[in-house]
């Protein structure tokens, strides 16, 4: 059996992490499945945590007045999914649900606030990881609103 280190040291998300801050990040989480149809998180709820997807994809979805649910990105076994718990005032903004069975490892986010608090080099190396997932998510809805303009003409 694996054990939560050696989980997140195999995800890309964590590459070239110390190994010291792989056993601190790890000491925040445990593993977590959910179902084809399951909300890993909910639109307004409490931010604590952050998922490091292991297998299967969810989709982050946003609702629209008028449109209901529409899907934001897709997130797979090489993803992270939230990082409301990194900015005030911890709330989830998107809505995120399971499409095929998903196994993650759940990290607690008040946990990893703490240790961060206490280590800014791993605050540090969490900010830098997460500003690449957040940039990389920016250009992919700034391609979609491209798309979804380009259709509408």
């Amino acid at each position: 059996m694996k054990t939560i280190a050696t989980l997140l040291r195999d995800h890309p998300f964590f590459a070239g992490l110390p190994p010291a801050y792989l056993d601190l990040i790890a000491s925040c989480g445990k593993n977590t499945h959910f179902h084809t149809g399951d909300f890993l998180m909910k639109e307004g709820e409490a931010a604590n945590t952050f998922y490091v997807i292991r297998s299967g994809k969810a989709v982050v979805e946003a609702y629209t007045p008028g449109f209901g649910h529409q899907i934001v990105t897709q997130v797979d076994h090489h993803g992270v999914i939230g990082y409301s718990w990194l900015f005030p005032p911890y709330r989830v903004a998107f809505d995120v649900r399971a499409i095929e069975p998903v196994s993650a490892v759940q990290l607690d986010g008040l946990c990893l606030r703490n240790k961060a608090e206490a280590d800014h080099e791993l605050g540090y190396q969490l900010m830098q990881r997460f500003a690449q997932v957040m940039l990389q998510r920016l250009q992919a809805t700034r391609v979609q609103m491209l798309d979804v303009y380009r259709k509408g003409n």
